[in-house]
């Protein structure tokens, strides 16, 4: 299964951003406002500048106290984003973010984001795909 119909089987394939510069406290309204686990950190909503995660919150919680939430996520925010295409494979991208042991995953297509998978997304793309190819078999095996 490619990333295009992942994408296509999500509800809503847009993408919620941040503004870098944004404090924590309120990436973490955001997020629980959106019930979502990660935030795209963005200048202008198609460029990632980052990923902040509720993880990378509770990480600066613990390391800085409550008073942390009053600055930016800029410092708190991973930089260094793997990315994949429309046109990736499932399969490969499921074993990208295992081994990365990241859980989202932003989709991009010549420099611009066009949607964001969650390891979620993945994991049930390809149990479906595997349902399909049972019920196939089956068929197959009971001559239909």
């Amino acid at each position: 299964m490619l990333v295009q119909q992942i994408l296509k089987s999500k509800s809503d394939d847009g993408v919620v951003t941040i503004a870098p510069g944004t404090s924590l406290a309120d990436a973490a309204r955001l997020l629980a406002q959106r019930r979502i686990g990660a935030v795209v950190v963005s200048p202008d909503g198609k460029r990632v500048a980052g990923i902040l995660s509720e993880r990378d919150i509770v990480r600066e919680l613990a390391n800085k106290g409550v008073g942390c939430m009053a600055e930016s996520i800029d410092g708190v925010m991973t930089r260094d984003i793997v990315t994949c295409g429309r046109n990736d494979k499932s399969d490969a991208v499921l074993a990208l973010m295992t081994e990365g042991r990241f859980r989202h995953l932003p989709v991009v297509e010549a420099g611009e984001m066009v949607g964001l998978i969650s390891i979620g997304d993945v994991v049930k793309a390809q149990l479906s795909e595997l349902a399909m190819e049972k019920e196939a078999l089956e068929g197959m095996i009971k001559g239909f």
